[in-house]
């Protein structure tokens, strides 16, 4: 029978490599997940941005986004789509510290589907000779899963541990059991744990690979913003920390947290936990809003406040290599083409 082409043990086998390739790319994508806030740099504004991806970057501006990811045998594949502005859609979510929200929302949204499309590009390599009805995607359930997962990690690594650990610390040191000791411990060990996961993760390979295209992605934002025409040597002219950078705005959220929770009464568990989820919203906006006066005013005192997440970008960017910026660079021609069909005037701020 295998003379004929046919074999059942043949099948099989291919099956468990296609699952095995499917689960790997799994673990990449979710990992990716957990820190895909530290990745992007979405501002709603005239100015454009960015997110590393698996293999690749994607560029948005203020009203497409492009997508440029590298096969394993150097072909790029792209794709490109309208962005609709939230605030062009409901006028009250341009408003101050509304804006943040509404725009990290919109930014989290449209990173999971590059990131999706990303890893969907690794997994089809993969499967290059599978037919089309047995191959494996990430969409439907696999997203589902991973959306959850992410959200639970999050939730738990960085609201229900810290404030447990806090509590029991408080009461093993009475004289540390008010809001302000409460609040202190838990802030530290949260930056803590931040600091740890991604240190940890910086040493995987894969996602070494994804912090070069972030330095990618952040040398060619600095080339567009320059004014000059984009190449790959003018970008690689630039450094890879960008004030605008995720990474910058989760350094910040952390920081401006911990005074933030000294305001209220020193809840027990169970009310401070939730009192952490309730107020999510509200120091992300002030986050936000602190990043954007940052971002245009370097020599003020709170661009200071982000030199902790500038720091951080030694971590979570790397030096790219040309293919790497060449890459950055398609996707944001991708984005600025269908930006011009639409009609849209990019001002540099």
């Amino acid at each position: 029978m295998e003379s004929f082409g046919y074999s059942p043990m043949r099948g099989v086998g291919q099956r468990h490599l296609i699952h095995m390739a499917f689960w790997r790319h799994n673990l990449k994508f979710l990992t990716t997940l957990q820190l895909l806030p530290a990745l992007e740099s979405g501002e709603e504004t005239t100015l454009v941005g960015g997110q590393a991806v698996l293999e690749g970057v994607m560029m948005r501006s203020p009203h497409a986004w492009g997508i440029a990811v590298r096969k394993p045998n150097g072909e790029m594949v792209t794709h490109r789509e309208k962005l609709d502005r939230p605030s062009e859609r409901r006028k009250w979510l341009a408003w101050p510290f509304v804006r943040g929200v509404a725009t990290l929302g919109q930014a989290m949204t449209l990173g999971f589907r590059a990131l999706q499309f990303s890893a969907n590009v690794a997994l089809e390599e993969e499967q290059k000779d599978t037919p089309k009805e047995k191959r494996l995607e990430f969409s439907g359930w696999v997203a589902a899963f991973n959306i959850i997962l992410s959200l639970g990690f999050f939730i738990a690594m960085y609201k229900f541990i810290p404030l447990l650990v806090a509590k029991w610390v408080t009461a093993a040191y009475p004289a540390m059991d008010n809001r302000y000791g409460t609040s202190l411990i838990d802030g530290v060990i949260r930056i803590a744990l931040f600091l740890t996961f991604i240190y940890l993760t910086s040493r995987m390979k894969d996602i070494r690979r994804v912090f070069e295209y972030h330095g990618a992605e952040h040398k060619t934002v600095f080339a567009f913003e320059s004014g000059q025409p984009v190449t790959v040597e003018h970008a690689q002219s630039y450094p890879t920390f960008h004030p605008r950078c995720g990474t910058s705005f989760l350094m910040t959220v952390m920081l401006i947290s911990i005074p933030i929770y000294m305001l209220f009464p020193n809840f027990g568990f169970v009310q401070g936990f939730l009192l952490r989820l309730a107020m999510l919203p509200v120091i992300a906006g002030v986050s936000y809003e602190i990043i954007r006066y940052a971002a245009r005013r370097r020599s003020s005192l709170f661009a200071l406040m982000t030199q902790p997440g500038l720091w951080l970008q030694r971590i979570t960017t790397q030096p790219p290599a040309d293919p790497q910026v060449e890459c950055a660079m398609k996707a944001l021609d991708e984005a600025m083409e269908l930006e011009k069909q639409l009609g849209g005037k990019l001002v540099l701020a």
